[in-house]
């Protein structure tokens, strides 16, 4: 009989969103009337049409492919010259990355995860919480955690609480670690670090010869001047951190499936005998072995985002959504809710009524206002007593969501 890997029995019940959808179905089963009226804030899901320059760039590409003289078989792995080139000259203009820093991908979740594969036993692994499940979860299927604690905390993890005391920021740990998870604006709190604090980090990182994996795939709602959209905007971040950006909520490509990795090849890993190893080289032959590259279509549909027309296009879908956070936060403020995020970020992150835990402010809206929203104890022990709310959404569903919760916690 095949041996399976025991790693992923360690795993709670279910991840997050699997478990928010059994309930939401459970629920529309259940109430089929009430479920006509269900809005959805749970999932951070993009809304609104891709842009109209990526999809007449998608188009163009389909009928390249149809045309013997202009179709395209398998791509670079790494990603096309033209995509690579743009997102350096558009994204990261006077920080010293090159398009051979640059690995497009089909999805950042993918990346934070498989990024796991060129990482040996032995790493000591700081995580954010509350956090993004995929890191906490790709850790324990990959064997780097012991057993579930009671709260849902793993062994063997060193745990950064982020509160409203630290603004959502973690303090530096006193120990030393090797591998450091950030993610900025972050998912789920919808708060943003300064420049001082990032510094801080890549300091450390620095000192401790470790490595920060970081998540920016909501750098482009950042609103706020003294807020880094890069890591690479802070000294020394090139010898010590991997950027993973999306643009899965830039462009709505939650569907459309592109992202990229940005691994400086100044970058170094530690060999077995101690000697330094190339961290680019490593990820460049996983990505060579385990992936084809995505899609040409795909990655056309990208580099438009970068034309004139795709940046205005953008720029309107980040303007409605961050308009949409903007109500939303207003709303829970007005009724006296203690609420953060929704400045930099398109999510809003709000303390729940005295006397209610998370998971039980999900089902209250759920069945009460119709709404969605997601448990701030799916996301970590520190998650425990917030939920947040996704400002992915129509301009009317909000509206109406506006209106529902101040109805069921004024």
């Amino acid at each position: 009989m095949a041996r399976i890997n025991d790693n992923f029995l360690k795993l709670q019940a279910g991840y997050l969103f699997p478990e928010i959808a059994r309930r939401v179905t459970a629920f529309t089963e259940a109430n089929p009337d009430a479920a006509k009226n269900l809005i959805r804030c749970g999932i951070g899901d993009v809304t609104e049409p891709v842009p109209e320059a990526t999809r007449k760039a998608m188009h163009d590409a389909i009928d390249e492919l149809g045309n013997r003289d202009t179709f395209r078989g398998y791509g670079p792995e790494q990603g096309y010259e033209f995509l690579r080139d743009a997102i350096v000259e558009n994204q990261f203009v006077g920080l010293g990355i090159e398009a051979d820093e640059i690995f497009v991908s089909d999805g950042s979740k993918c990346d934070s995860g498989n990024i796991l594969d060129i990482f040996g036993p032995g790493n000591k692994i700081a995580i954010t919480d509350p956090v993004y499940p995929v890191y906490v979860d790709t850790n324990v299927m990959i064997g780097n955690t012991g057993a579930a604690n009671e709260d849902g905390s793993f062994e063997g993890l060193v745990y950064m609480p982020c509160n409203a005391a630290n603004e959502f920021v973690p303090a530096i740990p006193e120990e030393k670690v090797d591998l450091i998870y950030l993610c900025y604006p972050n998912n789920p709190t919808g708060t943003a670090t300064t420049r001082e604090q990032l510094q801080a980090w890549v300091d450390y990182a620095l000192k401790n010869k470790a490595i920060i994996l970081y998540d920016a795939a909501y750098e482009s709602f950042i609103q706020e001047e003294d807020v880094p959209h890069s890591i690479f905007e802070i000294e020394g971040a090139r010898e010590c951190a991997i950027e993973f950006r999306s643009f899965s909520k830039i462009a709505g490509f939650t569907g459309v499936r592109c992202a990229f990795v940005v691994i400086p090849k100044t970058l170094m890993g530690q060999k077995a005998g101690g000697t330094p190893h190339s961290i680019h080289s490593l990820w460049s032959r996983r990505h060579s072995t385990k992936f084809n590259g995505a899609s040409y279509p795909v990655q056309r549909g990208a580099a438009a985002i970068f034309t004139d027309e795709g940046k205005a296009e953008v720029a309107e879908l980040i303007k409605h959504y961050m308009g949409n956070a903007k109500l939303l936060r207003e709303a829970c403020e007005e009724i006296g809710l203690t609420v953060f995020g929704g400045v930099n970020a398109p999510y809003v992150w709000v303390a729940c009524p005295e006397g209610t835990d998370s998971w039980g402010m999900f089902d209250r809206m759920l069945n009460e206002a119709n709404v969605v929203i997601t448990p701030g104890a799916g996301f970590g022990a520190a998650g425990e007593g917030y939920f947040r709310i996704s400002s992915f959404n129509s301009r009317a569903n909000v509206e109406e969501v506006c209106k529902r919760v101040k109805q069921q916690l004024g």
